[in-house]
């Protein structure tokens, strides 16, 4: 890819199917570090989002702090 006079760029066809995007469409771009990511934006963040944090906490978890309040 090249970056523009006007500092746009062009998807290749490739990375707009893969990404499943089309004209129009948002993409976010998300910057750690050296490394700069392209990301299709999701219609709903919740639905995106949901589910993710699953497993990250033992299951008795919630009871123990609710004790401890």
């Amino acid at each position: 890819m090249k970056l523009s006079s006007k500092n746009q760029i062009v998807l290749p066809k490739e990375a707009r199917e893969a990404m499943r995007v089309k004209g129009g469409d948002e993409i976010v771009v998300v910057v750690k570090g050296g490394i700069t990511l392209l990301l299709p934006k999701p219609k709903s963040y919740t639905n995106a989002l949901t589910g993710k944090g699953r497993g990250l906490y033992p299951s008795d978890y919630l009871t123990k702090e609710r004790c401890a309040w």
